[in-house]
């Protein structure tokens, strides 16, 4: 029934692991986190003024174990509120609002490290290394003191609030910045993975064309030509007679799925161009074979080049692939390392600067020193 206040951040922000993939929705409370066996839990920071019969901490802290205790309401901790140092009440004032945009900035770092976390995140081992210096978020709240050594009390709380936004601006930016090469990392193996691994229609298929099938001279080469199993007769009645200098009875089965077919023939370099054209015409995908690209004009040795060429294409191809794997696997290790590191270093500056705000908020509502209790 006593009037007090509450320091609170825009959304919610899980603090610990979870049996479900972190949200973001709009909400008074300073987080919310799902452990095995509890249910879901909100943290609110709260200064209470002291009671005006017994204005002592002990007297205020009993009264509130009872009534929250016997209702079931919540589970208290002492907060231990720092002391800083006050100026004037235009700049506390001022350093209020300012708190507030403050607040949101840097708890949105925070929660985008967070799902950066869950993104590289291999297993639950991994979300469960997340820590903040050195103990579970949940243990750090309950425990939490004002770091003096790196943000001195007799500092204008000003002075400290820019520091903290400073640190957490280049935090920010660096997530970006590493998030985006390894989305970009992800995404170039991906792409490689479809060519080699998925549909008929879609995947590289020049790459399953067997070695004694390949022609890559001068003046021919190998292709191969993706048709719908709907059109397997129409492609052998018709693909001789496309065009000219079509190799006779070159067209032979490669692979098929359930939707399409692979055929490799040969045909003349002269007529590439023409019969890809009139091939698609009749719904047939025309694709290079990966390596047969003419290479020597210089006359002798240009099929031995050409051949090596074939070879050098298909090994590379497959040596991307798992060279792209190891990058990632190294990027993902590497940018989980830094995550965490860097979620301890955001969240205990998001917690000092709910610390400051509670602070303001209780100097501007009950004089200095604050004649408060303040309780997590």
């Amino acid at each position: 029934e006593r009037s007090g206040y509450v320091v609170c951040l825009q959304n919610q922000h899980e603090l610990c692991r979870t049996t479900a993939r972190p949200e973001t929705n709009a909400g008074n409370v300073v987080g919310k986190h799902s452990i095995a066996g509890h249910e879901t839990a909100m943290y609110w920071l709260s200064s209470l003024p002291l009671d005006s019969v017994d204005p002592s901490p002990e007297a205020t802290w009993i009264q509130l174990q009872n009534v929250t205790q016997r209702n079931n309401y919540s589970e208290n901790s002492a907060f231990a509120l720092p002391t800083l140092k006050v100026g004037t009440l235009d700049s506390l004032l001022s350093l209020s609002d300012e708190l507030a945009k403050v607040n949101a900035a840097v708890e949105s770092t925070v929660n985008k490290l967070r799902r950066q976390l869950y993104d590289v995140a291999e297993d639950d081992e991994d979300i469960a290394e997340i820590t903040v210096e050195g103990v579970r978020p949940e243990a750090y709240l309950r425990s939490w003191k004002w770091d003096e050594a790196k943000f001195p009390s007799k500092r204008p709380p000003k002075d400290t609030v820019s520091a903290i936004m400073d640190t957490v601006q280049k935090l920010d930016e660096d997530l970006k910045l590493k998030a985006t090469e390894f989305a970009q990392l992800k995404q170039q193996l991906q792409a490689l993975l479809r060519k080699s691994q998925g549909s008929l229609a879609v995947r590289d298929v020049s790459m399953i064309v067997p070695d004694g099938l390949l022609v890559s001279t001068e003046n021919m080469k190998t292709m191969v030509s993706v048709v719908p199993r709907t059109s397997v007769e129409d492609w052998a009645r018709s693909y001789e007679t496309l065009t000219e200098y079509v190799v006779p009875r070159s067209s032979v089965l490669v692979e098929e799925d359930a939707d399409h077919a692979v055929f490799a023939f040969v045909l003349f370099r002269r007529v590439e161009e023409e019969f890809k054209r009139e091939a698609r015409t009749r719904g047939f995908q025309v694709k290079d074979v990966a390596g047969t690209e003419l290479r020597g004009e210089d006359g002798d040795g240009g099929e031995v080049e050409e051949e090596a060429g074939i070879a050098s294409t298909r090994s590379d191809s497959a040596a991307r692939i798992q060279k792209l794997h190891a990058e990632l696997e190294k990027k993902s290790d590497l940018l989980r390392r830094w995550c965490l590191t860097s979620y301890s270093e955001c969240f205990s500056s998001w917690i000092h600067v709910t610390s400051i705000r509670l602070f303001v908020e209780s100097v501007l509502r009950y004089g200095f020193p604050p004649p408060v209790l303040a309780v997590l």
